[in-house]
Order: C-alpha cells, then sequence, then structure tokens
C-alpha cells in the first residue's frame, strides 16, 4: 500500500501518539558488536561505528553510555517516503517551540524522538498543527 505524498491530507490527517518508553542514542565502535541484549528500535551504520535508538534501561544494562533522553512520538498517518515537506512542516513547528527533535521515517510512520522532559508539550503543538490544517 502506497502511503500518503499530499502535504496538507498529511499535517490535517496526522495523529500524533506519545510512547511511554524512555529512549536514548548509543553508539557502538566499528568493528564491535551490538551487546546481545539490546532491542533496538532503530540502527544506523555510519563511518564511527553504530548508531542504536535503545531503551534507557537495556543500555544502562549493557553498559552503554546513552544520551538524548527522549521520548518517541509515532504520527499515525502512513506517509510515502515520497511526501515533500512533512518532516519540514513539523520540524519547523517544533523548532519555533524550541524543541529539539530526531525524526526518523520508517515505511509505513514516521517518528520523532524529542526531549523526554518536554514530550507532552511537543504533542500539543502536533496537534494543534493537524488541527490548524484540517
Amino acid at each position: 500500500m502506497a502511503g500518503e505524498k499530499n502535504l496538507a491530507k498529511l499535517l490535517g490527517g496526522m495523529e500524533p501518539r506519545l510512547q511511554n518508553e524512555i529512549y536514548v542514542f548509543a553508539t557502538i565502535p566499528p568493528g564491535e558488536s551490538l551487546p546481545p541484549s539490546l532491542q533496538p528500535i532503530m540502527i544506523f551504520r555510519e563511518a564511527e561505528g553504530l548508531t542504536a535508538i535503545v531503551p534507557e534501561a537495556e543500555a544502562q544494562e549493557a553498559g552503554l553510555r546513552g544520551v538524548f533522553r527522549c521520548r518517541m512520538i509515532t504520527l499515525e498517518i502512513h506517509s510515502s517516503l515520497e511526501a515533500v515537506g512533512f518532516l519540514a512542516a513539523i520540524t519547523a513547528r517544533l523548532a519555533a517551540a524550541g524543541l529539539g527533535v530526531n525524526p526518523v521515517s520508517a515505511f509505513h510512520h514516521d517518528h520523532l524522538f524529542v526531549p523526554a522532559d518536554r514530550a507532552e508539550e511537543a504533542v500539543a503543538v502536533l496537534e494543534r498543527l493537524a488541527t490548524r490544517n484540517r
């Protein structure tokens, strides 16, 4: 099933869902393996090593130093990987509210990792954005 490409439909139809888990970003140097106890929600390979987004408790148990305590907001609309401007509009609105965000696009949805202590505020910003575009 193809995802939505129309920006107005994406902005007006998105439903931000805040997940309860606290996540951190951790890095594993080149040549090292992920600890077997980790269940990352995302892994990305860079020249400097693997970046893994993992539950904070798992990172601590594995002895990894995690940074950016965050919560994940899933945008409940099936966006196309070819959609133009969707994340740009969202990140601009969050930036205007002084909120940092690390977006991740997956096949079905976009996910936003926002500071854990401001996650509810980020959801409110996104809900207002959706309402204005309906």
